[in-house]
């Protein structure tokens, strides 16, 4: 798909539904979310192709086509329905609404607002909202790292969630989008360097380490600029970014955490416990205070928000030049 003024000006539309509609569950009760039958399919290859039985090699090989296979099936899918869509009246609305659902601005603000509300009540109340959205031992957070938890999620996944999907939208179309949402399920899915899926999972890991590259910058950019939303500065999240986004294992998180640490002048990520045990993360930010909050949960919505903002400001402006 060439980018064109139709392209973003599907996107703003997309972006705009998503915010103020989010994923409409009494739909997803009916029908399976696009999301969920990736995951089915991802399952099915991991149960046939990652057998105990096989060795490494045979392993990475299975993991390889297992991923063209996913690809193929999501990018042959998706420009069959954006096809048909340019084919009839209102096909531009209905790929907005089809976008939007492979959006998450709004799930990930209620998710995260929801732990702040959490805490606002209780220690275990904040720590119940957090296991939604977090991989880490919860029950033995306190109060600052259930905030932390939260904010760092928050940026994560507004990378992960927002940004990547709208950048691959804006260079493929429905295509671009769905090719990048089967990456990242099957890195979430199988992208692990546990002793299963270490060979396995290698191609969708890597793959989706390359997806993310480009938007993750994006996102710590859009996040330090709306750092102002959050009462916090411009420059210190842009300084705090470019200083300690590779202070992470990840090659791509660093980006919009460490942005979103400056912007609220907090200090974030550090050492965090999961079910397999302690992992020794370093600090980012880490001469600023720790003791995040509530409070500073909130600060951090509002900064997405801005960011939100940003990014929608952005594409209208490009639906008007391309037009």
């Amino acid at each position: 798909m060439l980018v064109s003024s139709d392209t973003f000006a599907v996107l703003a539309l997309a972006l705009a539904i998503d915010a103020i509609l989010g994923d409409p569950r009494w739909l997803w009760h009916a029908v399976p979310h696009p999301v969920v039958l990736i995951g089915r399919l991802i399952a099915f290859f991991d149960r046939h192709g990652n057998r105990a039985e096989f060795g490494h090699r045979r392993r990475r090989a299975f993991g390889v086509l297992c991923v063209l296979a996913l690809l193929l099936v999501c990018i042959g899918s998706a420009l069959a329905i954006q096809k048909a869509l340019g084919l009839i009246s209102g096909g531009n609305i209905a790929l907005a609404v089809l976008a939007s659902v492979l959006l998450a601005q709004n799930s990930l603000v209620r998710h995260v607002g929801a732990v702040a509300s959490g805490l606002d009540e209780s220690l275990e109340k904040g720590r119940a909202a957090v296991a939604m959205i977090v991989g880490r031992d919860v029950n033995v957070l306190d109060e600052a790292a259930v905030a932390r938890a939260a904010i760092e999620s928050n940026a994560e996944n507004f990378s992960d969630g927002l940004v990547a999907p709208a950048f691959w939208f804006a260079v493929a179309g429905l295509p671009g989008l769905l090719a990048y949402k089967a990456l990242n399920t099957a890195d979430s899915m199988i992208g692990h360097k546990s002793e299963r899926y270490r060979a396995f999972g290698e191609a969708a890991a890597r793959l989706d380490d390359m997806a993310n590259f480009l938007p993750a910058r994006i996102a710590g950019l859009l996040l330090a600029l709306a750092a102002p939303a959050g009462g916090g500065s411009c420059r210190n999240a842009f300084s705090v970014m470019m200083r300690d986004a590779r202070r992470l294992a990840s090659p791509n998180a660093g980006y919009p955490e460490a942005a979103m640490a400056g912007a609220l002048n907090r200090a974030l990520a550090g050492p965090r416990r999961y079910a397999g045990g302690i992992v020794e993360g370093e600090w980012l930010n880490e001469n600023a205070s720790a003791e995040a909050n509530s409070t500073d949960i909130r600060r951090a919505l509002r900064i997405t928000w801005a960011a939100w903002t940003i990014l929608l400001v952005v594409t209208l402006a490009a639906a008007f030049v391309l037009h």
